[in-house]
Order: C-alpha cells, then structure tokens, then sequence
C-alpha cells in the first residue's frame, strides 16, 4: 500500500438505503474534494464541522449536480486515519454511490484496499495493532456481550496491561544488560531475589491472560453447547425449542439424526452454538457409527453438555452413554455436565425421582444439577436457558474485564508464557544474567508483537486484508 495517495471507499453496508457514507482520506483529502463539490470550500472551513452542498459529476465533458450532500471534515491530525479526511453523505442510490467513486478517483482519489483506513490509523499512531484488530470486532460483533469486549479493547484497556507487562520487564531487562557492560567489576543492578518475585508475578499474570481465551473466544463466536443422550431422547427437538425453528429433523425413527448440526440463539445478549448430534447407542450401522463417533468428538470441543435423559425410556442411563459421559467427565478442562430431563410432561414423578437418584449414584458429585423439561411442549425451556446464562459465566462479564479473544494475541501470549517461565527456571537454577536476559527479551517481543511495537509487513497484510472495504 502507498500511504502518500489520497484515498476513497464506501464505508456504509453496499445496497440501496436512506444514506451512505463516502470516506476519502489523505493528504490532499480537501482538494480534491473541492473539485467536485459546490458549496463552502473546504479547504478553509474548520475541522470536525459539516457543510451542506452538491456533488458535482464533472466527467464526460459534463458539469451537473450528481447529489445533494452533506461534507464532513476532519483535520489531521485528529482525524480517524490521522490524516486528512473528508466524510460525504450523499443519498443511498447504488447509482450515487458508484458515479461518486467515479468521479473522485477521475479527481486524483485511490480506491481504497481492505482495512487501509484503519491501517493509515495504526501506521499514523491513532491507533496501537490490538485496538485496530478491535475494530474488526466491534464490526462484526453481534451480541452485548461480543460488543462490550471489544469495545473496551478498542478504548486501549487491554493494550495498557500489555504494555505494563511490557514495561516492567524492559526496566529489568535492562538493568540485567547494564551488568554485562560490568561484568569485571561484579556488580549487580537488578536483585535476583526481587526479579524471581516479579517473573512469578508476570507468569501468573500471563498464564491469567492466556486462560482467559476459552471464555474470551466463547464470548466471541459463541459459547459451544453439545446436545448428547440416547437415540429418540428428544435432542432434536431441544434444538429446535432453543432456536425457535424446525432446524432438526425430528422423528421416532431410531438414528434419525446421522450427522451433528449447528446453529446459533442469542439469549439475553450471550451467543450459544448449539450442535444437536447423533444418538449414542452401539450400532451395527457403519454411517450411524461414524455419526456418533463425530458426536463424541463435538462433545470433547463443548464448554457445556446438555446430557438428555428420557424420561419414558426403560434405561435412560444406558451403559453406553454413561461411559461417554464418563470419559468426557475425565477431561481437564472447564467442560460442565448438565443432565436434563427430558419429557417429564409424560413422566410420573415417582419416575423422575428414580432418574434422579441414578444420576446423583453415577455422578458422584461431578455432575451439575439437573433440570425438568418437556422439550415437545416447552415446559422447564425457560430454566434451562436461565442454566445455560449462568454456566457460561458470560453474563457475568464486566465492561471491565480483560478477555483475549483474538487468536494472534493468544497465540503471543502462550510464547511469553513460556519464556517467563524459562526466566524463572533461570533464576532459580542460577544462571548467568546474559542468559536470563535473552528469555526476557523473548517475553518482551511477544507482547510487544501483539500491540504492534514489534511487527511485520507480513503480518500487518495478514490483519488488514481481512477488514471490509472502506473501513
């Protein structure tokens, strides 16, 4: 990209609406707008004001109003991008919006590439790498909880601990490096006693970050719920109460359902991707098998399991599924079991009282409360959402809150997790301070990559072409 040209993109959503918004940015932002624009010129109004007048199609040999138009201006260098930028809001006709880039780019304008506004912002220090990646995010964010993560990193929460971190290990860096240049001397700049207490501190800290991930990519894309249990326990039909549509085939047929199936539901604000699988049973059915064995893989992804037990079935804790459950249960990881009971509409209560003492021998203690439902008439829906929202943890989460949710960012900080703790392994096995200061030097680049302080061009194309046009 050539950061000297001046250029232009829609930044509205492409169709026909009531306005869209052309955004044209560089150093000659002012005159070359002002070819085509009849009213105030705008080389000599004041930045962060707005001026009614006309576009001009001054192509072709003509010189007639193309629309009426309202021009905002913004002064470098508080400007979006840091430059020059003109803002014109014409009518939504996809015919005004295409001439207009027309007649700009015939003006001395560039189309824009993917995400070069945003990149001209981080280029020119408006922005540091994180909160342009939340940008992005902001963008395609779809529920309260996806916004409020990324606008708080976009107002720089998340950048300021990083740089903190950052901060803290270049002073200790440094005074490790100072000694190098006495080593004859034997002199010590930097306690090791103090520099073990502050690496522990920075790899609890780091580790924090890093864990916060699951949740942090959950809030995101949405937090995974697996729906497992038995052939005809009603699993489909789950699904298609959550999400308030006939989704999932539904029928009495056993293995209906040969391959899992995904879909989404916002509740209160939390994004959950529901994936309704296979019946677990032992099948002599070659592609049923392939179903479940994909089933039991979804559930080893899930952060929550929905376990639905059929209240009409003769065993509805069959061996088969409570080895499945068993061996999902086995994992280390934040992963919850949440039994449901499933047709209690038809059930007596002496029955479901049984399930429960069976779930309760079974589990042990490891698994969650059950809940009541009947699936088919939507009796107990309501609780089980209200136990979806509060397993997830997300509702929970303050506007505060530091999560990663960006891969790029997660990935950095498991590589400054990692030579934190070589650093700490140092000191506490004595070594040379050069050594010690090169794993930090390490820690420092990792999470300076993530701000963007350290970076390539490689990089910055990867994270910039992924943004939309005009943005």
């Amino acid at each position: 990209m050539n950061n000297t040209d001046t250029i232009c993109a829609v930044s509205t959503p492409a169709g026909v609406g009531g306005v869209a918004m052309i955004r044209v940015s560089g150093s000659d932002a002012f005159e070359l707008v002002d070819k085509i624009w009849q009213g105030k010129r705008l080389t000599s109004v004041q930045s962060h004001t707005a001026h009614l007048g006309y576009v001009m199609d001054n192509t072709d040999d003509c010189d007639e109003r193309l629309d009426q138009a309202v021009c905002t201006v913004f002064r470098t260098p508080n400007s979006f991008t840091g430059e020059n930028v003109v803002e014109i809001s014409v009518h939504g006709s996809r015919y005004v919006q295409q001439r207009l880039l027309e007649v700009l780019v015939n003006n001395g304008c560039r189309m824009a590439e993917p995400g070069e506004f945003t990149r001209r912002a981080f280029v020119n220090g408006r922005l540091d790498l994180a909160q342009a990646e939340a940008v992005a995010d902001v963008i395609s964010s779809t529920t309260r909880a996806s916004h409020r993560i990324a606008m708080s990193q976009m107002r720089g929460a998340y950048s300021h601990r990083i740089d903190e971190l950052r901060d803290s290990l270049l002073e200790l860096c440094t005074l490790l490096e100072l000694e190098l240049d006495f080593s004859e001397e034997d002199v010590e700049f930097a306690s090791r006693g103090r520099l073990l207490e502050l690496a522990n501190n920075l790899s609890a800290e780091l580790s924090k970050l890093t864990a916060s991930f699951s949740k942090g990519n959950a809030v995101k894309n949405g937090v995974p719920v697996s729906i497992i249990g038995q052939t005809n326990a009603g699993k489909s039909t789950l699904l298609n109460a959550l999400v308030g549509d006939e989704r999932a085939i539904v029928s009495d047929i056993h293995g209906t359902t040969r391959d899992f199936i995904e879909d989404t539901v916002n509740i209160d604000g939390v994004l959950f991707r529901l994936i309704d699988t296979a019946g677990l049973r032992d099948t002599d059915d070659r592609i049923e098998a392939i179903g479940i064995e994909r089933s039991l893989r979804c559930a080893e992804k899930a952060m929550i399991i929905l376990w639905i037990l059929d209240c009409e079935s003769q065993n509805p804790l069959d061996d088969y599924s409570c080895r499945a459950v068993s061996e999902i249960m086995k994992r280390e990881s934040e992963c919850c079991v949440l039994p449901v009971l499933n047709k209690t509409d038809v059930a007596s209560s002496e029955r479901i009282q049984d399930i429960r003492t069976q779930l309760e021998e079974f589990g042990n203690g490891r698994l969650h409360a059950s809940v009541e439902i009947s699936a088919k008439t939507g009796k107990g829906v309501d609780r089980l959402t209200e136990q979806l929202k509060s397993l997830s943890g997300i509702a929970l989460v303050d506007a505060e809150d530091i999560l990663v949710s960006n891969v790029r960012h997660y990935e950095s900080l498991k590589q400054a997790t990692a030579s934190i703790n070589r650093t700490v392994e140092a000191l506490n096995s004595g070594l040379p301070g050069d050594l010690i200061a090169q794993d930090l030097r390490e820690t420092i680049n990792h999470l300076s990559s993530i701000t963007g302080k350290i970076t390539t061009a490689d990089i910055l194309q990867n994270i910039f072409t992924r943004f939309c046009i005009g943005k």
